[in-house]
């Protein structure tokens, strides 16, 4: 049995994550922080974390890459989660003859990428502490005229009705999620690794560092900096790209990092997600069948 640990309540777009990776058979462990899904797949209570690095609007997530820095698990994989925020509201609050939604609960990320469809409809915001923690707490509370914005999981989950679909102000809303654990992933074909390395403060350095890469033609998807939390202005470089660790020239290109870098940490080589375009052409053919 697969235990996966995850980060907010049943219905989070993180659960909805371990499903779309390990299938409806795994059991998901909701965790109050990322540092409990550290600390559960650490202690083999859970076997795999799956945590949130980034969103195609908002940027990367912070804290989960300062935590594969702090900690020895590695990168099994990673999800391409499309985020479809929903409105929703316990069943017959939108029935005609009721008082109509005026306010709307969820997450500040969540409210702010609805931010145009609330404002044309005059619903005013109200922050709360998760996406799929409003929804549960709506559930358990009821309040006339309140609905949330969550997850269609989450309706299921705490049995809320689906206003509206899809009222994100951006369609291409991806959440990129790292799926975390012990030991190392077994070799897939299409493989990704991510590393985090820190150069000397000299002139020329990164160019230098960067350079490793270049000249083997090992392709980065990513490269991003982020300040030492122990080093005063001093930074990290986070980076992500095409091959595995064990391939010819990306081995040597981190030999030659090693050469030129303070230090460098192997977050982990895993098998890359489907690509943004194969999603939305397998989403078309999908439309096309029906």
């Amino acid at each position: 049995m697969t235990v996966a640990a995850f980060q907010g309540e049943h219905g989070a777009y993180s659960e909805e994550a371990c499903r779309h990776y390990f299938g409806e058979g795994v059991t998901t462990q909701p965790c109050r922080s990322f540092d409990d899904i550290f600390a559960l797949v650490e202690s083999g209570q859970a076997g795999y974390g799956v945590v949130p690095v980034e969103n195609s609007t908002a940027g990367s997530i912070n804290k989960s890459y300062d935590l594969l820095l702090d900690h020895d698990l590695k990168v099994h994989g990673e999800v391409l989660l499309r985020v479809r925020h929903n409105l929703l509201t316990v069943p017959g609050n939108q029935e005609p003859g009721r008082a109509r939604i005026t306010q709307v609960r969820s997450h500040p990320q969540a409210l702010a990428q609805c931010e145009t469809y609330l404002n044309r409809r005059k619903l005013a915001a109200v922050p709360w502490y998760d996406t799929a923690g409003s929804a549960k707490d709506l559930a358990a509370d009821p309040v006339e005229g309140v609905a949330v914005i969550a997850s269609r999981l989450a309706a299921e989950v705490y049995g809320l009705a689906i206003i509206d679909e899809g009222i994100e102000d951006l369609p291409n809303n991806y959440t990129r999620f790292f799926v975390v654990g012990r030991g190392d992933p077994p070799l897939g074909e299409r493989t990704k690794t991510s590393l985090v390395f820190a150069v000397p403060n000299t002139p020329g350095s990164l160019y230098q560092a960067l350079g490793e890469f270049a000249t083997r033609q090992v392709n980065l998807t990513k490269l991003e900096s982020r300040p030492r939390r122990n080093r005063t202005w001093q930074y990290v470089f986070y980076v992500d790209l095409d091959g595995h660790w064990q391939d010819v020239n990306v081995s040597a290109a981190i030999v030659g990092l090693l050469n030129r870098a303070v230090f460098v940490k192997l977050l982990g080589s895993y098998p890359a997600a489907r690509s943004l375009e194969h999603e939305a052409t397998a989403g078309q053919a999908a439309l096309l069948q029906i």
